[in-house]
């Protein structure tokens, strides 16, 4: 027998992660990602949709005021943010590369894409939301900081889904 513990009890090496502008080029990588099921609620249109419809980070304008890559240390895409602007309230929205998604990478990951938000509008409370069936990005959110404040109903591509609304509590350190 060994002393070896389980591999869960160690953490992985983080990724070198930097935030910069979301490029044409990231835009459309994204809207290649295919998440699997159940996840795949969270999947793109085509980039030819999404800019014929000038929704989302298709709009060019609402891309360069919203939206934020997240890139390795390699100009790798590994995610995106969203900082969605409310009165007193920046609202993220984000989203993991689907291959390195429950690899560990995601308190890290939200983190980041927090200290850019606090950044950008140091007097807003930070929020987001997230599907309540999804406990694996849920514990990261929790990881990071986030803790539940509400939960309710919302449209969502594929019909009403319950959904928390998570707000960002910095620690005492912070």
């Amino acid at each position: 027998m060994t002393n070896k513990p389980s591999s869960t009890h160690y953490k992985r090496d983080p990724i070198d992660m930097t935030i910069c502008p979301l490029e044409t080029c990231h835009a459309e990588e994204i809207c290649g990602w295919t998440y699997e099921a159940p996840f795949d609620i969270y999947n793109w249109p085509s980039w030819e949709q999404m800019k014929k419809d000038e929704i989302e980070f298709g709009d060019s304008v609402l891309r360069a005021a919203q939206y934020a890559a997240v890139i390795d240390s390699q100009q790798k895409l590994i995610g995106f943010a969203q900082f969605f602007p409310l009165t007193g309230v920046t609202r993220l929205g984000l989203g993991l590369r689907p291959d390195l998604c429950g690899l560990g990478l995601g308190p890290a990951f939200t983190q980041l894409i927090v200290s850019e938000a606090v950044r950008r509008a140091p007097q807003n409370e930070i929020d987001l939301e997230v599907l309540a069936w999804n406990t694996r990005a849920s514990r990261a959110y929790e990881q990071a900081g986030f803790h539940i404040t509400d939960t309710y109903s919302r449209s969502t591509p594929h019909g009403f889904a319950e959904c928390h609304c998570m707000v960002y509590k910095p620690s005492a350190a912070e």
